[in-house]
């Protein structure tokens, strides 16, 4: 079991150097808001092809693919839970506009209208979803998911540590992690102000992290995967949890670690003892070799 609970009490004692540290080790701090591109209605109804090329859709949002003259390519989101006077959807353009991260889908333009829209970059391999589920794709090595679980918590520690006002609702599943060319993970869905509660991300990447384990993820809601995982007996074998695409090429000692954090994660009465910053800490500090 990792120590994370006696490594938080010890960096409790030096708080300002801990402060320090993060901000050493956090390579992409926040910077000024860039001017964003306004595009119009037209050119995204020409983009998305009438807006048939859809993506995602749900009862807040529809996200569709777009490719430009320019020969670029973007995800549309067309936002659906704003006001009359889109008070709410400009005070989210202004937050959205100020996030950089190397692990934070960007937002590179918006439309306002008769309907409103952020456009935001596109990656080149498609959601983490897609990789863990389509037998097509190449199987991510226990490298790859590794690096995808700590540049996840990186962009977590980010969104709510070094961003003011912090962000308040982070929707965290394999769907809404999208993968450039290199793999390396990016969060998407973020919104600064869909929420007046702030989600709690802890049990939420615990149950991430049991996906990019085993491979699978819940036919139905996620709290089949975080009740699976509480009752998860500490003598049942891992090797028969482990994602068979896997097959020998993790190490033992590793993936009983990360089982260890996901588990611990997902220990709702313990989440307060603990930020998304120390399992990031110690995610680095445990495994750092195996994600550069």
């Amino acid at each position: 079991m990792p120590k994370i609970r006696a490594s938080c009490s010890s960096r409790t004692r030096s708080s300002s150097n801990f402060c320090k540290f993060l901000s050493f080790i956090h390579n992409n701090p926040p910077r000024q808001v860039s001017l964003l591109k306004r595009v119009s209605y037209k050119e995204l109804d020409r983009a998305t092809d009438g807006f048939r090329r859809i993506i995602t859709c749900d009862s807040q949002s529809i996200t569709y693919e777009a490719k430009f003259r320019d020969g670029s390519v973007s995800v549309v989101k067309e936002v659906r839970s704003v006001d009359q006077r889109n008070e709410v959807f400009d005070k989210e353009l202004h937050l959205l506009g100020r996030l950089h991260h190397r692990h934070v889908v960007a937002l590179r333009a918006y439309s306002v209208g008769r309907k409103s829209f952020l456009v935001f970059e596109c990656t080149a391999k498609g959601s983490l979803k897609d990789h863990l589920n389509d037998p097509l794709k190449t199987p991510l090595s226990w490298k790859t998911r590794v690096q995808i679980a700590i540049g996840v918590a990186a962009a977590l520690e980010y969104l709510q540590f070094f961003c003011e006002p912090p962000v308040k609702h982070i929707s965290i599943s394999s769907s809404n992690i999208i993968l450039d060319e290199k793999l390396v993970p990016k969060l998407s869905n973020i919104g600064c102000l869909c929420s007046e509660e702030r989600a709690d991300v802890i049990p939420q990447y615990g149950a991430l992290l049991l996906e990019l384990i085993t491979g699978e993820s819940s036919p139905k809601e996620s709290a089949d995967v975080i009740q699976w995982i509480r009752e998860l007996r500490s003598n049942l074998s891992m090797h028969n949890i482990i994602d068979p695409d896997l097959g020998n090429s993790y190490n033992y000692k590793d993936l009983r670690d990360l089982l260890s954090v996901a588990r611990l994660c997902i220990k709702v009465e313990n989440t307060q003892a603990f930020t998304i910053s120390h399992i990031f800490w110690y995610l680095q500090k445990r495994f750092g070799n195996a994600s550069n």
